[in-house]
C-alpha cells in the first residue's frame, strides 16, 4: 500500500525558511519521479517542483525558482523541499505526489499557513 507522509509545515515569517519532507513507502521509491504540489485557499492545486528518480533533473514553478530546492534520498525513501525567502503567496497546503501507471498517489499534506 502506497503511503506518502508529509511533514515540516508551520508558521514562518516572511523571508523565513522551512524544510518540508515526504516519507514514502509501499513502492520502489528510487524508480520514480517525485513531485511537490501546493494548493492555496480557493485556488487550484499547482506543481511546485519535481525531481527525477536519480535526482538528476529538477523542475520548478517559475515563482519559486531559486528560492526553493527539491532533493531526495533514495536510501531513506524521502523527498524534501527546502523553501527559502518565503513570501505571502507561498502560503498553502503542500502535497507530495507519486505518479505510476497513470495513477496519482497523494499524501495528506502539510500546511504552510499565511503569517500575520
Amino acid at each position: 500500500q502506497v503511503q506518502l507522509v508529509e511533514s515540516g509545515g508551520g508558521l514562518v515569517q516572511h523571508g523565513g525558511s522551512l524544510r518540508l519532507s515526504c516519507a514514502a513507502s509501499g513502492f520502489t521509491f528510487r524508480m520514480y519521479t517525485m513531485s511537490w504540489y501546493r494548493q492555496a485557499s480557493e485556488k487550484e492545486r499547482e506543481l511546485v517542483a519535481s525531481i527525477t528518480s536519480t535526482g538528476g533533473i529538477t523542475n520548478y514553478l517559475d515563482s519559486v525558482q531559486v528560492r526553493f530546492t527539491i532533493s531526495r534520498d533514495n536510501a531513506k525513501n524521502t523527498v524534501n523541499l527546502q523553501m527559502n525567502s518565503l513570501k505571502p503567496e507561498d502560503a498553502a497546503e503542500y502535497y507530495c505526489r507519486n505518479r505510476r501507471s497513470g495513477i496519482n498517489y497523494w499524501g495528506k499534506g502539510t500546511l504552510v499557513p499565511a503569517s500575520s
